[in-house]
Parts: structure tokens; sequence; C-alpha cells
């Protein structure tokens, strides 16, 4: 028997399918969202903010354990998920910025973005610049969120992302660039961390391209395949990006190396490969001795 239209598939992507009647289903089970908490172990505290009830926004800031009179500095971390999927909020998220927020003595501000379906891209590129902006808000003291106004040091923020948050985080970056910061100029980001990276010239260029019907130009879109001049003006200092030896989108981190150092970017690049590694291994294995790796890196990154 023939399928009836409800069931037969129109399109199919490597992270879900389309139906010929719209419908859209996700190929793979999301992890499961846990509540904020604070760990005893690190001193490490948790909560969860609502940055705009409409587009609905929200964050889960981690606060290092406090000593007299402490301040900050800021990272603002994007968690990975083909733009379709995975949370802030789930446990390996936690988990990562937890442990980033006890290693660096930084407050985290991971960022809860619109996911498609349910709001197709660019939501998630426009969720994340209002979320920094949000953060950088609180610049003067007199924001919305207490940690913020009273432990945040805004002379060193940096923002960090992996796989589909790498490539949101050079979006971010590259209109850090043309606006010049943020709060008006008084907040500048030092540097950015990309992770595994997401760009286009792999086989889920289609995939992109669906989920942002508004894309400009097709696989020319400069979010998919960044521009020169959007590289060679990169709103920040210094960028650390992070490659895997068995990681699908490797190319991707090493063009985006490749291609910042020829645009004529003043800032200074590093790239690290660690070779036998897949996509996003150290959110999925936090505790083997690479994810180990990673997290010095990335952490001593941020420290100096």
């Amino acid at each position: 028997m023939a399928p009836s239209a409800d069931n037969e598939v129109a399109l199919e992507f490597r992270f879900f399918r389309v139906f010929k009647d719209g419908r859209v289903e996700l190929l793979q089970e999301d992890d499961e969202k846990i509540p904020p908490s604070d760990n005893p172990a690190t001193g490490v505290r948790s909560k969860d903010v609502i940055i705009s009830k409409e587009p609905p926004i929200s964050a889960r800031i981690f606060l290092p354990k406090l000593k007299q009179g402490s301040k900050f500095p800021l990272l603002f971390y994007v968690h990975g998920g083909g733009f379709c999927m995975r949370s802030a909020f789930t446990e390996r998220y936690h988990k990562f910025c937890s442990s980033v927020a006890a290693g660096a003595d930084f407050i985290v501000v991971s960022i809860e973005y619109g996911l498609f379906p349910s709001r197709p891209l660019p939501a998630c590129y426009e969720d994340s610049w209002a979320g920094l902006q949000w953060m950088a808000s609180h610049v003067d003291g007199n924001g919305a969120e207490a940690w913020l106004n009273d432990h945040a040091d805004f002379s060193k923020v940096f923002i960090a992302g992996n796989s589909a948050g790498g490539n949101i985080c050079h979006t971010l970056a590259a209109l850090l660039g043309s606006v010049g910061g943020l709060a008006s100029g008084r907040v500048k980001v030092e540097g950015m961390v990309m992770v595994h990276p997401f760009f286009g010239g792999v086989d889920k260029d289609d995939m992109w391209l669906y989920m942002c019907p508004g894309n400009i130009g097709g696989s020319e879109d400069p979010r998919l395949k960044p521009a020169m001049e959007d590289l060679a003006r990169l709103g920040c200092q210094k960028v650390l990006i992070f490659v895997g030896g068995e990681d699908y989108l490797k190319a991707c981190g090493t063009n985006y190396y490749e291609r910042l150092k020829e645009s004529g970017w003043k800032g200074s690049v590093q790239l690290i490969d660690q070779p036998k590694v897949g996509h996003s291994f150290h959110i999925k294995d936090p505790s083997s001795e690479k994810a180990a790796e990673l997290m010095e890196n990335f952490v001593s990154f941020l420290k100096n």
C-alpha cells in the first residue's frame, strides 16, 4: 500500500525531514532540560533569566565562587545543535558552562535562542545579538540582573560557541566590527572562541538554506560563507579555533582560520587541531582526556 500523502517525505536533511504536508520531524532525540543548580564543590551558582518575552529569549547565568569585593570577566556562550536542537538548559551544556566559570573565574551567560522549525533562521542570530546587547546593558550597574550589576567586570568580555554556536559567534563578531562595540561603544569584546564551527562548503549547506528562507544570495550568504570584509573588521582582538581530526566539519574551522589570516584583520588567531576526536566530543564526553585538554586551552585563552 502506498503511504498516505500526510506521511510522504518531501525533503530529508542530516537533522530533520520535511513531509509533503509541511510537517518537520527531527531525526535525533533532544536532551532533557534540567533546572539551574549550585555546585558545592566549585562554588559556582546558576540561575535562569528572561531577556525578552516576545520574542522568547532567555539565558542561564553561571556565577563563580564569590570573594571579598570580587568582579569577574564575562563570557557570552552560544550552544550548538544544528540550529534546530539542544539547549542552554540541558545537562551537557550546563556542566560545560559551569566548568568554564569555575576554571576561568568568569561569569558565563549561556543564551537560549530560538530554534528551527518553530522559529526559522535568522532567529538564532537575532536572539543571540539581543542577548549580547542585554548583557552589555548592565555596564553601568543598573540593569535588570543583580549578578551582572554587582559582579561583572565589563572591561574583559569574550564570546564563544561550538558547532552552530561557533557560526553564530562569527556573525556576532562581524556585527561588533560594524557597530564598534556594545552599549554605545563602552563594552568591547576582547576575544572569541569557536569549537568545531559550522560554515558553508559541506553537506549541510542545503539544510541551512532551507532553515533560512530569507537567505541572502544562497550559498554566498555571509552567515554561511563569511565575507572577507566581515573577517577584516571582526570586532575582537583575538580568536581561538578548535578543530577535530575526525570531525566532518574540520575543513570549516581550518578554512575560517586561513581566510581570517588573509583578510587583513589586525588581531591574532590561533588554531588548535586535536587528532582522533569527532564533532563536539567535549560536550558528549567531558570526562575524556582530550576534553580536559580542550578545557585547559579554552580556559587559558580566556584568562591570558
